[in-house]
């Protein structure tokens, strides 16, 4: 007979592998994130006090939501995206309390669905971009000038490959399987990361590798665990250089990096220009304590908001607005606490975070509220939290034998040596 916990994390991992099938709706992720919660349902969720900051500020921000909902009920645009915001939520709070009870195993899971969907987005990505057997209109954007896999907006599936990224470029550190394997996977998804030509993204990629070497640096035990950072380190910012100097060497490639590489757009500047609409905002949404209502940003500016904060506001109110903001607030304050303390969850924390810390401040660029990676990932860092918690509680070692995180005791008993 298969052990439950086995069925629990197939069924997971099957979630995670389809989760970058974004362009369909409703998409298999819903349908297998009704199954992972039914699967798990009971003794497969652990609920712990590190999760009330996210339960609580989530609460309230559905709440004002669904106030904010009431005038415009009849509008179907409105409803969606009041409904889209608690499944979000709900998703966020079932990944904590899945990674809380076992964080070792439930994450590697996690980490291998989550590398194949983009590992196969990124195929998809690039076939498109070259539109191989005319695939190009099914996977990019813009007349083949942008890759965007099976996402319906370049600067979505962009952000969707960091985390990957991140997680291969730390098994290079700790030697998870064969060098050469995990390179074959990290050069196709920063491939497809370069040709998202998504600004945003790039830079997500880049700061979450960073903050990673850098964290898993700090983290290091001994001189001979730093040098093979360093190395890591070093040799992943000499493949993003090959990666680089390739494009640069094909004109169509080179004159779309130019065009990309400022930070500024033609639609970002001026009166009517991104950041003229949230400037103009502002006055307008301090005379309405419920905000214009979900989704209806577009009917007093010429466009959505395109940053997260702002559109909290918008779309649900003062109260929204700042339940959205605490809840930021408390995931950065918990994200940064994890990966700087000493803990045998230290190394998954520092990878979660480098992932996710850059595409909260991404946040303040474009829309991210809806994001179901990020919010995975947030979800992570609560479990993460919950589990070492429990792990110095006074009675950890005492109840260690009967509880389920003692399936990962013997791997965690202290941060793992990188050699």
């Amino acid at each position: 007979m298969i052990p439950v916990e086995s069925i629990r994390r197939g069924v997971l991992w099957t979630l995670l592998a389809v989760s970058a099938l974004a362009s369909i709706e409703p998409s298999p992720y819903e349908f297998m994130f009704v199954v992972t919660l039914l699967v798990f349902a009971g003794r497969g969720l652990v609920f712990e006090k590190s999760m009330a900051p996210m339960i609580l500020t989530m609460a309230v921000y559905n709440a004002a939501g669904l106030v904010a909902l009431a005038p415009y009920v009849s509008e179907s645009r409105a409803v969606g995206y009041t409904v889209t915001s608690l499944y979000i939520s709900l998703t966020t709070i079932v990944f904590a309390a899945i990674v809380a009870e076992r964080p070792l195993q439930r994450m590697a899971t996690i980490r291998s669905g989550y590398i194949f969907a983009a590992l196969a987005a990124a195929t998809l990505g690039i076939l498109g971009y070259f539109d191989v057997a005319g695939l190009g209109p099914y996977f990019t954007l813009y007349d083949n000038s942008r890759a965007m896999g099976p996402f319906k907006d370049p600067n979505v599936f962009g952000p969707f490959l960091v985390a990957p990224i991140v997680w291969l470029a730390q098994d290079l550190i700790f030697k998870r399987g064969r060098a050469l394997s995990t390179l074959a996977k990290l050069a196709p998804l920063l491939v497809s990361l370069g040709l998202s030509f998504s600004r945003g993204a790039v830079i997500d990629g880049l700061l979450g590798m960073a903050m990673m070497f850098a964290l898993s640096f700090l983290a290091a035990r001994g001189a001979r665990d730093r040098q093979r950072v360093a190395l890591v380190a070093f040799g992943s910012a000499g493949l993003l250089v090959a990666i680089l100097a390739v494009a640069l060497a094909v004109p169509s490639l080179r004159d779309m990096l130019v065009s990309r590489a400022s930070l500024l757009q033609d639609y970002d500047v001026g009166v009517d220009g991104r950041f003229g609409n949230q400037i103009r905002a502002i006055p307008l949404l301090l005379e309405r304590p419920l905000g214009f209502g979900p989704l209806r940003f577009d009917q007093f500016f010429a466009q959505d908001p395109h940053e997260a904060f702002l559109s909290a506001f918008a779309s649900y109110g003062w109260v929204g607005g700042l339940a959205f903001a605490a809840f930021i607030v408390a995931t950065i304050y918990l994200g940064w606490a994890l990966a700087v303390r000493r803990s045998p969850l230290q190394h998954e924390a520092i990878a979660v975070w480098s992932a996710c810390f850059p595409q909260i401040l991404q946040g303040v660029q474009i829309d991210t509220e809806h994001w179901r990676h990020l919010f995975l990932l947030c979800g992570c860092v609560y479990g993460l939290a919950a589990a070492e918690r429990r792990m110095r509680a006074p009675n950890y070692a005492t109840n260690l034998s009967s509880t389920p995180i003692a399936a990962d005791a013997g791997r965690i008993s202290s941060p793992p040596a990188l050699v």
